[in-house]
């Protein structure tokens, strides 16, 4: 059986040949993911709550730091251009989006993917607990960059009723899921075809 390296993702180990095609097609694909989750939207103030978080965290667990950084990077390049159906819905379309008060969130998307992919890259993904701080860890990175942002937006007396609290039930839940997915997806590569090395 391949002993598999820490600095290994699981996307690497799903897809082990390495190249430039495999790499785009990665970064794309979760670039068009986090599109498709930002589609389930509620907008509950000046921040709508979406899905787009749990693939923020799944790119940055399943790619690494640069690969899934890169994916949300692209992602913010392709909103940019006011692509329709891209960034949540409701909101102003393309540059619009990054300048408002949204902006420091989906910054934050970029750093959130790269330090869980970190993470990952040295093994958090592996254990439950792990994967849930580092999801904790990296949602927290999407807050860093988003409240001081929204501040600009909002009075400080609200701040974090409008950019924190509401999203907290919605983010535990998206960590839960993603940090499961991570240590079951190992466990399956190595019942099936890989040795997991701790």
């Amino acid at each position: 059986m391949k002993k598999l390296a820490l600095s290994v993702t699981l996307m690497d180990a799903v897809f082990p040949k390495k190249g430039l095609l495999r790499d785009a097609a990665l970064i794309v694909g979760f670039s068009c993911l986090t599109a498709l989750l930002a589609q389930i939207s509620f907008w509950i103030g000046p921040v709508p709550i979406t899905g787009q978080t749990l693939a923020v965290l799944l790119a940055g667990a399943l790619l690494g730091s640069c690969r899934g950084a890169l994916s949300q990077l692209s992602y913010l390049a392709i909103g940019a251009t006011a692509i329709p159906y891209w960034f949540a819905l409701g909101g102003p379309p393309g540059i619009a989006r990054l300048l408002g008060p949204t902006g420091g969130y989906l910054i934050g998307f970029v750093a959130a993917a790269f330090v869980v992919g970190w993470l990952a890259e040295r093994g958090w993904d592996r254990r439950l607990w792990t994967a849930v701080l580092a999801m904790v860890i990296g949602n927290i990175t999407i807050y860093i960059f988003g409240l001081p942002w929204l501040a600009q937006f909002v009075p400080g007396e609200k701040l974090l009723k409008a950019g924190l609290y509401p999203f907290i039930p919605g983010d535990l839940f998206k960590i839960a899921l993603a940090a499961s997915v991570l240590p079951s997806g190992w466990l399956l590569l190595k019942r099936f075809k890989f040795k997991r090395q701790d």
